[in-house]
């Protein structure tokens, strides 16, 4: 196995260099046109979080306790992650056999459609049983999606950029996933405060299920412009594209692989969960901050975030993924507790602290930097998937849950299980994995890449 550094591309036959380019104005297309998707397509998978209280007095009986019928909402949202494994195991099978842009193209188009139906669903009212049942059919199909588009999505853009651009890209890629919460957040609050509630619960509430629904469907569109990846064009030609079942072969040859990706989804998935979706409520709750002042400070977070996953990546292809996890995971250790422990504080130290924990917060960005570079080519997409997907369904469902027990002991608790996690991330960076893996355009598996 010979080594290469990460500034130069790898041959076909991954063991010479060639020259290094720059990025041209086919990848600027391709972050385009993938980046906008992923914010389509997460704003499609979470703008459900933030109409779950209309949504559960719509499509369950009037007379249910409200305990109970908030209960089976999220219930139904839960049922979004469980689904992810499978859905993304399935589209990334066959992303390993027939090509990445088919699946890249169909994972969007099972979120967008699932959108614009659950915007034209009638409710409890008038259709009984059967409307959260669809509902819930919906969401199944929702988790599918976003199961295949996420690792799809890295992959692709992983697999296209130059070698020495790889970093930033699937940094700015990860930006635009998370920019689909931003576009969820500032979409709810605009809902909230142009319609009265009344008119919320009429028809409003079906606005940005049709508009996700709609614009996806223009993304779907719009990726038919996109290319086939030059490492599965290579893989086609040379015919070593996964002969037997993809995942078989994760599971016998990558299981350290596997384990390592799975491992830092889990630090990914408390950050996400914990400092973007769970703090606004913990705000209200527990520090009783009004909703709006929550909700527009969890906007700048978000943002921050999403600029945070840019740099990050810039920055791992200036100084190496490992530096970056450990400035990062160590940053958001400490900014953790700063943001929690100051609470309620202040408008102005609210939002300067959760703008800063938000921006520690786009190191999330190195886990698909360091995850798609973890497996060969002949199984990347497989093999990022099933540890990624896996971990999110387990942690990222589990998360709420823990968290909502510990709080009844310990106020701190959201800042105290940000912090453990950010600590195995720090030592996560340690692994090998961290700084090498398989060569992007490796066919055979046989060249690694550092930083």
């Amino acid at each position: 196995m010979t080594s290469q550094a990460l500034s130069p591309d790898v041959s076909p036959d991954g063991t010479q260099p060639v020259p290094a380019r720059t990025l041209d104005s086919r990848d600027y297309k391709t972050l385009a046109l993938s980046a906008l998707g992923g914010t389509l397509e997460f704003y499609d998978f979470v703008i459900y979080v933030f109409f779950a209280t209309v949504l559960g007095a719509l499509f369950f009986p009037a007379d249910m306790p409200d305990w109970l019928r908030q209960l089976q909402t999220f219930g139904i949202f839960a049922a979004g992650y469980l689904a992810r494994p499978v859905g993304g195991i399935v589209i990334a099978h066959f992303g390993d056999l027939l090509g990445r842009k088919r699946m890249f193209t169909l994972s969007i188009f099972l979120m967008a459609a699932p959108t614009l139906v659950i915007g034209l669903l009638p409710t409890y009212a008038s259709i009984g049983i059967a409307a959260p049942l669809l509902l819930l059919a919906m969401r199944v199909l929702q988790g599918a999606a976003i199961g295949g588009e996420m690792p799809g999505a890295w992959v692709f853009v992983g697999e296209h950029v130059p070698a020495q651009r790889y970093g930033f890209g699937i940094g700015t890629l990860t930006s635009g996933i998370t920019g689909g919460i931003l576009l969820g957040s500032l979409v709810a609050v605009g809902i909230n405060r142009y319609y009265l509630p009344a008119e919320v619960s009429d028809f409003a509430w079906r606005i940005p299920f049709v508009l996700g629904g709609v614009f996806g469907l223009v993304s779907v569109y719009l990726r038919r412009f996109l290319h086939e990846t030059p490492v599965f064009k290579e893989l086609a030609d040379r015919k070593t594209v996964a002969r037997e079942l993809p995942l078989r072969t994760v599971l016998r040859e990558h299981r350290a692989a596997s384990i390592y990706v799975g491992l830092l989804t889990w630090v990914l998935s408390a950050a996400i969960v914990v400092v973007v979706l769970y703090t606004p409520t913990y705000l209200q709750k527990v520090h009783h901050i009004p909703a709006a002042l929550a909700l527009e400070a969890n906007a700048l977070a978000t943002l921050t975030l999403t600029i945070g996953c840019v740099l990050v990546g810039w920055a791992c292809d200036r100084i190496g993924t490992r530096a970056v996890m450990l400035i990062g995971w160590g940053g958001l250790f400490a900014t953790a507790y700063l943001f929690y422990a100051g609470l309620p504080g202040t408008p102005a130290t609210l939002f300067w602290h959760y703008g800063l924990v938000g921006l520690f917060v786009g190191t999330i960005a190195t886990v698909p930097i360091a995850g798609v570079r973890a497996f060969p080519a002949p199984v990347r997409f497989t093999g990022l998937s099933f540890a990624y997907n896996m971990s999110y369904a387990v942690f990222g469902g589990l998360t709420p849950v823990i968290l909502t027990v510990w709080l009844q002991h310990d106020t701190m608790a959201p800042a105290h299980y940000v912090a453990v996690l950010a600590g195995l991330g720090f030592l996560l960076a340690l692994w090998p994995l961290a700084a090498r893996g398989h060569a992007m355009r490796d066919g055979g598996g046989s060249a690694t890449m550092s930083r």
